[in-house]
């Protein structure tokens, strides 16, 4: 194990259902709550996932990969806006020398989540189109560059016409108004009549239809948030007439070796693109923790492109 002194973390979107069912087990109601209220210490709020980036401050007695003062990054489950956390040595990436702790803690929940859903969940190809749902946000901006690195061309979807034009910036090729009715129709266009290969979806219930047909034959899906509700009818029909593979995945409920796994793959492919430039954290704005109350209505207010992280020291 390690002990890490923060100096950044990120504000990480919840959906509000699990924050208020995890707050019920306090007795505190969702209303009347804040995120810089300090909840009971042996609480466990695995459904706040949190990024952060800082030093080695510590190190057990049988912990031998990482030197104190050394600069890393990672996620633990909750508790990720404290001054120290405490996480095992085997889930903890290096920071890239090029990079502030600001950008760092901006990659590990995002890219972590979005290279699981595209590399090992969807299996994309070089060649290959994917459609990625929600495109201005954390995951949606580290989908679109990891995806571009890959050889898989990308069409986003946003409400925001400004975030779509940002993402293009990232590489997207394809954007499209997530408002009109007719998004799924614009897709297929898009991807030459065909349908995308793959649906990265971070909305959920709403777009369930539309997701299925957009899908080319034999296309695959995978859920990764539900912003827009857990709960939607299905055509099985086309489920099976496309042979569509659909698959949901988290990473905060996964066993320690599967998510040392991740990291470990994680950070063997893909840090040295952020070395050289070709991956970039995507850092909406940075606050101080005595503004978590502002940073945390900034996210939810969906105004945002990236993640909005929170400093310990001073800014300057």
């Amino acid at each position: 194990m390690a002990v890490i002194k923060v100096t950044a973390s990120e504000t990480s979107f919840t959906e509000p259902a699990a924050v208020a069912e995890f707050l019920a087990r306090y007795q505190i109601e969702y209303e009347q709550w804040t995120p810089d209220r300090l909840l009971p210490a042996d609480s466990t709020a695995e459904e706040v996932l949190a990024a952060y980036a800082g030093e080695v401050d510590a190190l057990g007695p049988d912990a031998s990969l990482w030197t104190i003062e050394q600069r890393v990054m990672g996620i633990v489950g909750g508790g990720g806006h404290a001054e120290f956390v405490i996480a095992h040595e085997r889930e903890i990436m290096p920071v890239p020398a090029e990079l502030t702790f600001e950008e760092a803690a901006a990659i590990p929940e995002a890219f972590l989540t979005a290279y699981d859903a595209i590399v090992t969940q969807l299996r994309m190809n070089a060649g290959e189109s994917l459609l990625i749902h929600a495109v201005g946000s954390g995951v949606g901006t580290a989908a679109v560059q990891i995806a571009s690195a890959a050889g898989v061309g990308t069409i986003g979807t946003s409400r925001s016409g400004r975030k779509l034009e940002s993402a293009r910036g990232l590489g997207l090729i394809s954007a499209v108004d997530s408002t009109r009715s007719d998004w799924p129709e614009r897709v297929i266009e898009m991807s030459g009549g065909a349908g995308v290969n793959g649906v990265l979806d971070l909305v959920g219930a709403g777009y369930l239809a539309g997701n299925l047909a957009a899908l080319a034959y034999r296309g695959r899906m995978v859920v990764v948030g539900l912003t827009a509700g857990a709960r939607a009818e299905i055509d099985l029909g086309t489920l099976m007439r496309k042979r569509i593979v659909m698959m949901g995945t988290v990473l905060r409920a996964r066993p320690l070796e599967e998510r040392v796994s991740l990291a470990r793959e994680f950070a063997a492919r893909m840090l040295p693109l952020f070395s050289a430039r070709k991956l970039r954290p995507v850092v909406d704005s940075v606050h101080s923790f005595d503004q978590i109350r502002e940073a945390h209505d900034l996210m939810e207010s969906n105004t945002t492109f990236g993640k909005v992280i929170l400093r310990w020291d001073p800014l300057p």
